[in-house]
C-alpha cells in the first residue's frame, strides 16, 4: 500500500454503505489525503482476530466500527485482541445505534488500551453526517454517550402533539435537528 504523504492517517471503517454516504467514507477523507480502508464481511472470519490483523498490518491510526461488531467481538474474548501491536491507533470510534458502557469499556481497555480518544457519533442516513459527537481531546467522554452536537448542528427535542420544544425527555418525543450552517 503506497501512503499519499507521511502525515497522512489511515482508517478502517468496517461498515457496509450506501451510495449516497461516499461522501461521509470516502471522498471527504481522500479530499484531507487520508488512506481509508473500507472492510466488509463478518468481523469473526475465519478469526475474531480479522479486524486487528489488519490495524496491525496496515498500521492504522483510526478504527470506526458498529457498536453491534464491538459487541460480538467482546463475546468473543480479549485474546484475539491482545497478541496484536495496536499501538498505531490514535482514535477509535463507533457508529449507529447506542453502545451500551460494557462495550465501550471492553473498547477503550481492550482495543484502545486506555490510550486512544473514543469517537462515539449519532448520525442518521438522513442527515449525511455526524450530528452528536466528542471532540478528541477536546470534549471528555462517558461511556455510552455521544456527548454535544457537532459543529453547525443544533439539535432539540419536541413535543411530538404540539411541536413545543420540550424541556425534558419523556417516553414520546421528536428530535428535531436544525443545520446551522451549508448543507
Amino acid at each position: 500500500m503506497r501512503r499519499l504523504c507521511d502525515t497522512c492517517l489511515t482508517l478502517l471503517i468496517d461498515i457496509f454503505f450506501p451510495p449516497s454516504l461516499g461522501s461521509y467514507i470516502i471522498y471527504g477523507p481522500l479530499a484531507n489525503g487520508t488512506t481509508t480502508t473500507v472492510f466488509e464481511s463478518t468481523p469473526v472470519y475465519p478469526t475474531p482476530s480479522r479486524y486487528w490483523q489488519v490495524v496491525e498490518q496496515r498500521k492504522l491510526t483510526q478504527f470506526y466500527s458498529a457498536p453491534t461488531a464491538i459487541r460480538l467481538l467482546r463475546r468473543h474474548g480479549a485474546q484475539y485482541v491482545e497478541p496484536h501491536d495496536l499501538s498505531s491507533l490514535r482514535i477509535i470510534g463507533t457508529v449507529g445505534e447506542p453502545i451500551n458502557p460494557e462495550a465501550w469499556n471492553w473498547y477503550n481497555e481492550t482495543v484502545g488500551r486506555r490510550q486512544c480518544a473514543i469517537v462515539d457519533t449519532y448520525w442518521q442516513t438522513e442527515t449525511g453526517s455526524i450530528i452528536i459527537t466528542p471532540f478528541p481531546g477536546a470534549i471528555e467522554t462517558k461511556p455510552g454517550s455521544a456527548t454535544v452536537p457537532f459543529m453547525g448542528i443544533d439539535p432539540v427535542i419536541l413535543d411530538p402533539q404540539t411541536g413545543k420544544v420540550r424541556c425534558s425527555i419523556s417516553y414520546r418525543a421528536v428530535l428535531d435537528v436544525k443545520f446551522l450552517g451549508p448543507l
